[in-house]
């Protein structure tokens, strides 16, 4: 497998945005609480380096291998 690690995590949590199910209006509301993680989580990878044990902690949390 060529992607990262840190690439995988990526493209799970935007399949876990995806694939959520919410509405326009729920999106646009922002405050379901599964939404909310899913976008935090995002942002702190889109953060971090490619080795930062964040990574780890996401790809064990939403189940990438």
């Amino acid at each position: 497998m060529t992607d990262s690690l840190k690439a995988r995590v990526r493209a799970k949590l935007l399949d876990q945005l995806a694939g959520d199910g919410a509405t326009d209006a729920e999106v646009a509301e922002g405050d379901d609480p599964r939404f909310t993680a899913i976008r935090d989580d995002l942002d702190a990878l889109d953060d971090a380096a490619d080795d930062d044990p964040i990574v780890d902690v996401l790809a064990t949390r939403y189940w990438v291998p």
